[in-house]
């Protein structure tokens, strides 16, 4: 029951944000909450791209600075 009153409190609450910036904006609502779950991609995407290419900076990093063996390998 606890449960239900605060899926019922974010629901009420979070669907009032999006209405609430369509009106001041004067766009439809459905266009607002689209808005949010594109943002959320892009990001969650771009998060994911930025760390394949710090990856892929390593990797070539590598190859062109070889290790070298230390004195005390000899």
């Amino acid at each position: 029951m606890n449960l239900e009153k605060i899926r019922y409190f974010f629901a009420r609450h979070g669907f009032n944000v999006s209405s609430r910036l369509a009106d001041k904006s004067g766009i439809p609502v459905n266009n607002v909450r689209l808005f949010f779950i594109y943002a959320s991609f892009i990001t969650l995407g771009a998060s994911f791209i930025l760390y394949l290419l710090l990856a892929f900076a390593l990797r070539i990093k590598d190859l062109f600075y070889k290790k070298r063996p230390s004195v005390f390998d000899l």
